[in-house]
């Protein structure tokens, strides 16, 4: 049993429980009137600030400083690993990879987040070859039959 409790207001705009009164939704690409009017503030004005803080990083002010480097060196998220590995060509080679990942790790080479990465790369790889190689298998199976 459900019971449905509205308020006053609700019952005079016609508020239905469990109806939406914008059943569609916020219209896509609509703004935020927060974003609006903060826009309108700033319009025209993104050049003098942009010299401000440049100057303020320029006196040594390092809240500005680390602002400006952000834009002009952005952070970097991966590198590129260079290490080798042996060829994979079935499951089996599978494991050699892994060995190779393994030595690259121990030897410095990479870190244990790439190392993860790698290895997530190589198991892929190992479950498509062994997905592969069992469709090709099925389908010797069927036309025997």
């Amino acid at each position: 049993m459900t019971i449905a409790i509205t308020t006053k207001e609700q019952q005079k705009s016609g508020f239905k429980p469990g109806k939406s009164g914008n059943p569609n939704g916020r219209p896509h690409g609509s703004r935020n009137k927060a974003t609006l009017a903060l826009e309108s503030l700033l319009e025209g004005e993104g050049e003098a600030i942009t010299r401000k803080a440049i100057e303020n990083a320029l006196n040594g002010d390092m809240a500005a400083i680390r602002l400006c480097m952000e834009r002009l060196i952005p952070l970097r998220k991966d590198r590129t690993v260079s290490f080798s590995l042996p060829e994979i060509n079935g499951a089996d080679d599978g494991a050699k990879a892994m060995a190779g990942v393994l030595r690259a790790l121990a030897d410095g080479d990479i870190t244990p987040s790439e190392a993860s990465s790698v290895a997530g790369v190589i198991e892929t790889y190992r479950k498509t070859l062994e997905t592969a190689e069992f469709e090709g298998r099925l389908e010797a199976l069927e036309r025997r039959e």
